[in-house]
C-alpha cells in the first residue's frame, strides 16, 4: 500500500468563508432571504444551516421552510440579524453597549452559540457601576451564568456609588439580582440601615410579591446590624415586614442586643458584618514611645495602602494587646499615657482595662478590666475566649514594675476575668500564637526583675530567652517544647499551615525566620528575610498588630 500525507490549510477555512461573503455582498448565488424589520438579508442555505442550529432545524428535510425562498423573522431586529449574519460569514461579531441586547437576542434565538459566548465575555469584561445593573437584568434575561454572577458582584462591590448616583438603575433590578446582592459577604461603605431602605423602594417599585418571595428577599437583610430604635420602626415600614418570619427575625435581633459582652460569642449571619475580614488595623501606638496616638488605621490589601478611621481609642496606649473576637476588636492592657502635673511631666503605668470596640455602630465599650494589670504581655483567642499572658506589672502606688508568670482568660458568658494555670517563670516582651487550640509561648525575658521605668536602656539582652513552652487550655498545663536557636525579645510568632514561624526582635538585625512543627517538636532554620529589624515591635508595633517596622538603619521592611 503506497503511503501517504495528510496535511491541513488553515487558509483554505479563512478562504472559503471570505468567499461567502464575498458572494453575500455581490448577492450572487443566494437561495433564501432572511427579513426583519422590513429588511431583506439573502443569504445561502448551506451557510445558514451549517453554523447554526436553529437553520438546520429550520431547512430540514419535512419542514415547510426547506424550499422556501423568504423567511420572516419577526422576533428579531434588523441590527441583530444583521450583525449575527457577519458573524456567521466573517467570524467577526460587532457589538457594542447599544446594540448588545439586540445581537445577544438574535443569538440566542439562532442558537449560534459561540456568539452568544462572546457577547457574555463581553458583558463580564466591561462591568463598571454605570452598567452592572442592567448586565445584570440582560444576563439574567438570557441565562448567561458568568455574566450573572460577575454583574451581581460588581453591584456589591460599587453598592455605594449606586445608592449616591443610580438608585432608579437599583429598583429596577431584577429580584434574583437583589437576593444576590443580600446574600454578598462583603459590601464596602455601606450600611444595612441602607440595604433595607433599598429593598423597600424596590417592593413599592416592583411589588406587591408573592409571601414567599418577599420572605426569600427579606430574610436575607442583617436585622442585627441595625439600631434597636431602628428595627422597631421597621415593624411598620412596609406591609411585606409583618409576616411572622421577618416578624421572628427582628425579634431575635433585639435579642441579640440585649445580650451585651455575650454578643461576641453569640455571632449568626444576621449580625455579621459585609466587610472583607482581609484587612489589618493599626490601633494606638505610634512613633512618638512618649506620647503614643489614639488613632486607628486600616490596610487594604487590594491598594496596598493604610488610612485613618474615624473612630480612635479613648485613650493613649503602647505596649497592649489586641484581638478580634466574633468581629468586635478588643483592646487589652498596656501602658496608659495621661497628662501629668503642673509642671507638664506625662505619667504612663501599665493598665489592666479592657475595651471593646464595635464598628457595627461606630462605638467604644468597656468590659471588665482584668485582675492585673499587664504591658509588654501577650493575648490569644482560643474557641472565643481571650488569654492574657505573663507581663509586666506596675506596682500600686509606686513606679517600679515587676514581671509575672499568671495568666487569666476572659469567658464572655459571665463577662469576666478568670485566673488559669501560671506559667513556669515570669515573662515578658515574649511571642504567642495558636496552633492546634494550644497556645505556644516564646522567647522573651525571664525572672522577676524589678525595674524603675520601662527605658530600653535597662533590657539586657543576655537575658533574652530561647524556651518555647505550650499551654493546653482544656487541661491547663504547660509543657517544655524545643527551644528556639536564637534568643529573642519583642519578636512575633504566627501560625500558618500547620506549623509556627518565629521572626524578628530586638537588638539584632534578626534576619533569620525559624519553623516549628509541633508533631516533631523541632525547628527549622529557614531562608532569612534580606533586611532585618533593629526594633521591630517597639517603634511601630506598639499599635497591637505588628505590620510595619522600621529598624535603625533607616530601612523599612514590610510584611
Amino acid at each position: 500500500m503506497d503511503s501517504y500525507s495528510l496535511l491541513y490549510s488553515s487558509s483554505q477555512r479563512t478562504g472559503l468563508l471570505s468567499g461567502f461573503q464575498r458572494l453575500r455582498s455581490l448577492r450572487l448565488m443566494c437561495d433564501v432571504v432572511l427579513e426583519a424589520g422590513g429588511i431583506s438579508f439573502p443569504c445561502h442555505r448551506a451557510l445558514l444551516a451549517s453554523s447554526s442550529e436553529y437553520f438546520w432545524a429550520l431547512f430540514g428535510e419535512t419542514t415547510a421552510e426547506r424550499f422556501a425562498g423568504c423567511i420572516s423573522l419577526p422576533a428579531l431586529t434588523p441590527e441583530g440579524l444583521d450583525a449575527i449574519l457577519d458573524f456567521l460569514y466573517s467570524g467577526w461579531l460587532s457589538v457594542s453597549p447599544p446594540t448588545l441586547h439586540s445581537v445577544l437576542q438574535a443569538a440566542r434565538y439562532l442558537q449560534v452559540e459561540p456568539a452568544v459566548s462572546i457577547c457574555e465575555r463581553f458583558i463580564s469584561d466591561g462591568l463598571c457601576a454605570e452598567n452592572c445593573c442592567s448586565y445584570a437584568n440582560l444576563a439574567e434575561h438570557h441565562a448567561l451564568s458568568d455574566a450573572f454572577a460577575a454583574a451581581n458582584q460588581t453591584i456589591a462591590l460599587e453598592m455605594a456609588t449606586l445608592l449616591r448616583e443610580s438608585r432608579d438603575d437599583l429598583l429596577r433590578l431584577n429580584i434574583q439580582s437583589l437576593m444576590a446582592l443580600l446574600d454578598a459577604d462583603e459590601i464596602p461603605g455601606v450600611k444595612e440601615a441602607e440595604l433595607i431602605m433599598v429593598v423597600i423602594d424596590w417592593l413599592n417599585e416592583n411589588g406587591p410579591l408573592p409571601l414567599l418571595k418577599s420572605n426569600s428577599l427579606l430574610s436575607r437583610l442583617r436585622f442585627g446590624l441595625i439600631s434597636p430604635s431602628d428595627i422597631a420602626i421597621l415593624g411598620h415600614a412596609h406591609k411585606a415586614m409583618t409576616t411572622p418570619l421577618i416578624r421572628g427575625q427582628l425579634t431575635r435581633a433585639l435579642e441579640y442586643h440585649r445580650l451585651g459582652p455575650s454578643q461576641a460569642i453569640s455571632q449568626s449571619r444576621q449580625t455579621t458584618l459585609r466587610v472583607s475580614p482581609a484587612r489589618v488595623l493599626l490601633v494606638g501606638g505610634g512613633a512618638s514611645p512618649d506620647w503614643p496616638e489614639q488613632t486607628m488605621m486600616a490596610f487594604d490589601p487590594g491598594s496596598r495602602k493604610f488610612s485613618t478611621l474615624s473612630s480612635s481609642l479613648p485613650l493613649r496606649l503602647r505596649n497592649h494587646c489586641v484581638c478580634s473576637v466574633g468581629g468586635f476588636l478588643f483592646v487589652i492592657g498596656g501602658e496608659e499615657f495621661k497628662d501629668g502635673d503642673e509642671d507638664g511631666k506625662k505619667s504612663a503605668a501599665a493598665s489592666n482595662q479592657v475595651w471593646r470596640y464595635d464598628p457595627r455602630f461606630d462605638c467604644w465599650e468597656q468590659l471588665e478590666s482584668m485582675l492585673e494589670r499587664r504591658a509588654q504581655f501577650t493575648c490569644c483567642v482560643v474557641a472565643d475566649v481571650i488569654y492574657a499572658i505573663g507581663g509586666q506589672s506596675t506596682r500600686p502606688n509606686t513606679n517600679t514594675h515587676t514581671s509575672v508568670a499568671s495568666v487569666e482568660f476572659y469567658d464572655m458568658r459571665t463577662a469576666s476575668w478568670r485566673k488559669g494555670a501560671a506559667m513556669p517563670r515570669p515573662l515578658y516582651g515574649h511571642a504567642s500564637a495558636v496552633l492546634d487550640d494550644d497556645i505556644y509561648v516564646a522567647g522573651g525575658l525571664t525572672g522577676n526583675r524589678i525595674q524603675q521605668n520601662y527605658s530600653v536602656n535597662l533590657y539586657d539582652q543576655r537575658e533574652s530567652s530561647k524556651e518555647v513552652h505550650s499551654w493546653d487550655p482544656r487541661g491547663r498545663l504547660w509543657e517544655r517544647r524545643a527551644p528556639m536557636s536564637i534568643a529573642r525579645f519583642h519578636h512575633r510568632l504566627a501560625a500558618a499551615n500547620g506549623h509556627i514561624y518565629a521572626l524578628l526582635g530586638m537588638y539584632e538585625p534578626f534576619c533569620n525566620i525559624e519553623r516549628y512543627d509541633a508533631r516533631a517538636d523541632h525547628w527549622t532554620q529557614l531562608r532569612p528575610l534580606l533586611v532585618g529589624s533593629f526594633n521591630y515591635g517597639w517603634r511601630r508595633c506598639h499599635r497591637g498588630i505588628c505590620w510595619c517596622s522600621e529598624g535603625d538603619d533607616g530601612a523599612t521592611d514590610r510584611r
